[in-house]
C-alpha cells in the first residue's frame, strides 16, 4: 500500500503584504495622479526656489521656525477639515509626546539647518541626487535600530545610489565609470599602460582648458555636499527612530497608530521650542538680537517655506493613495524635472547651477534607477508551514 508523504508548504510574501505569486497594482484614481504631479514638482523645484529666494543674509533659524509654524497650520487645517480631531487626540497625553517627538525633532531640526545650508550652495539636480542618499542612511539605521532587512536587489540598489552620489561629485570620473560598467574591465597588463597614457591626456586637457573649474570647490564641498551628506544622514537615524517610537509607545497600553497630522504637529512644537532655546547660546540668537527678527526677509522668502510645507503633506496623501513604490516614481520624475528646469530656463545662471554636466546626468540617471530598484523589490517573507500546523516565517 502506498504511502504519502506531506512536505511543508511554503509561502512568499512581499514585506508591502502583496503575494509573491501575483502582485498586481491596482490602477491610480485621478486624485492620485494629481498628488504624485504634485509631489514630483515640489520635489523639483523645491531646491530651486529655495536658492533663488532665500537669502545668505536671511537667519537660518527664523526661516526653520516660520516653516515649522506653517506645517502646524497645515496639519491642523486638514485635521480639522477631516472631521477626526476628536478622534486623533484620544488618550494624548504630554508624557507620550515628549517620549516620542523631541528626539526626533531635533535631529530633524539639525537635519533642516543642513539642508538649508545646501540649498544656497548646491544646484537643483545635484541636491536632489545627493539627498536621495538617505535611503541608505534609513535602511542602515532601521537595520541596526529595528533588524528590519535589506532584499538582495534592494542593497544593490544601495550601492547603486552610493555610486551616483559618487560620480555626481566627480569622485568617479565617468571615464573610470565607461571602463568599468560599459567597455568592460581590461586585462591587467594592457591597463598598466594605458592608465598613464589616459591620467597624462586627462591632466593634460585640464590643464589647456581655463575655463574648467576644479572639482573641489572648496565652497561647494564643505557649503554643500557635507551639509546635503550630513542631513541625509540624520533624516534616515530620525526616521528609523520616529518608526521604533510609534509602534511602541511607552505608557500607553494599547499601541494604538498615532495619527500622522498629529504626530506632525508635535514634532513641529517640538521644534519650535528646541529652537527657541538654542538661540539663546547660537549665533542666530545674536543676530536676531542685532538686527531683529525678519533681517533680510522678503515676501518671496515665503514662497520655498510654503512649498516645502506643503511638500510634507504631499509625501503623506501619495503614500496613502498611491504607496510607497509609486511615491519613489514620483521622485525620480522630479529628479528629471530638475535637470530639465536647470537646462532650459537657469542654464546661463551661474548662481543656479549653470548647464546640466554629464557628471549630473549620469548620478541622475543612477540615482533613479537605483529608486526604481529599491521601491520594486522589497524583502519577501517566507512562511512555512510544517507537519505540526506550525509556521515560521523569515524574511529574504
Amino acid at each position: 500500500m502506498a504511502t504519502t508523504e506531506t512536505t511543508p508548504s511554503t509561502t512568499a510574501t512581499r514585506s508591502d503584504g502583496k503575494s509573491g505569486h501575483g502582485n498586481q497594482q491596482q490602477p491610480l484614481s485621478q486624485q492620485a495622479l494629481l498628488y504624485m504631479a504634485l509631489l514630483a514638482l515640489q520635489f523639483g523645484l523645491q531646491p530651486i526656489l529655495a536658492r533663488k529666494y532665500t537669502s545668505p543674509d536671511v537667519c537660518k533659524s527664523t526661516v526653520l521656525m516660520v516653516q515649522e509654524i506653517v506645517k502646524f497650520c497645515i496639519a491642523l487645517t486638514i485635521l480639522q477639515m477631516s472631521g477626526s480631531t476628536k478622534a486623533a487626540l484620544e488618550g494624548w497625553t504630554i508624557s507620550s509626546w515628549v517620549s516620542v517627538a523631541v528626539v526626533p525633532a531635533a535631529l530633524y531640526s539639525v537635519q533642516n539647518m543642513c539642508s538649508l545650508l545646501a540649498y544656497q550652495n548646491l544646484d537643483a539636480l545635484t541636491f536632489n541626487v545627493l539627498n536621495q542618499t538617505k535611503t541608505l542612511s534609513a535602511a542602515l539605521c532601521v537595520y541596526f535600530l529595528m533588524g528590519r532587512k535589506q532584499s538582495k536587489l534592494q542593497i544593490c540598489a544601495l550601492l547603486l545610489l552610493l555610486v551616483s552620489a559618487l560620480v555626481m561629485e566627480k569622485i568617479i570620473t565617468l571615464e573610470w565609470f565607461y571602463g568599468i560598467f560599459i567597455t568592460g574591465i581590461k586585462s591587467s597588463s594592457s591597463n598598466d599602460s594605458n592608465d598613464t597614457n589616459d591620467a597624462s591626456k586627462i591632466s593634460n586637457e585640464t590643464s589647456n582648458d581655463p575655463n574648467e573649474t576644479t572639482n573641489w570647490d572648496t565652497k561647494h564641498f564643505t557649503h554643500g555636499v557635507v551639509p546635503i551628506f550630513m542631513a541625509s544622514f540624520i533624516s534616515g537615524l530620525a526616521g528609523a527612530i520616529t518608526q521604533k517610537n510609534l509602534q511602541q509607545v511607552p505608557g500607553s497600553g494599547n499601541r494604538r497608530r498615532r495619527n500622522a497630522y498629529v504626530f506632525s504637529m508635535e514634532l513641529c512644537v517640538c521644534s519650535v521650542i528646541l529652537m527657541t532655546c538654542s538661540l539663546w547660546v547660537s549665533p542666530d540668537g545674536q543676530q536676531i538680537q542685532q538686527y531683529g527678527f525678519f533681517h533680510g526677509w522678503t515676501y518671496q522668502t515665503l514662497i520655498p517655506i510654503i512649498v516645502n510645507s506643503i511638500g510634507g503633506i504631499l509625501v503623506g496623501l501619495v503614500t496613502q493613495h498611491a504607496g510607497s513604490v509609486r511615491k519613489g516614481f514620483a521622485l525620480i520624475f522630479g529628479i528629471f524635472l530638475s535637470g530639465v528646469v536647470q537646462e532650459l530656463l537657469l542654464s546661463n545662471d551661474s548662481d543656479s547651477g549653470g548647464h546640466v554636466s554629464k557628471e549630473q546626468v549620469v548620478g541622475g540617471s543612477l540615482a533613479a534607477l537605483s529608486l526604481w530598484m529599491h521601491a520594486t523589490n522589497p524583502p519577501t517573507t517566507v512562511v512555512v508551514s510544517s507537519k505540526k500546523g506550525k509556521e515560521k516565517s523569515k524574511t529574504e
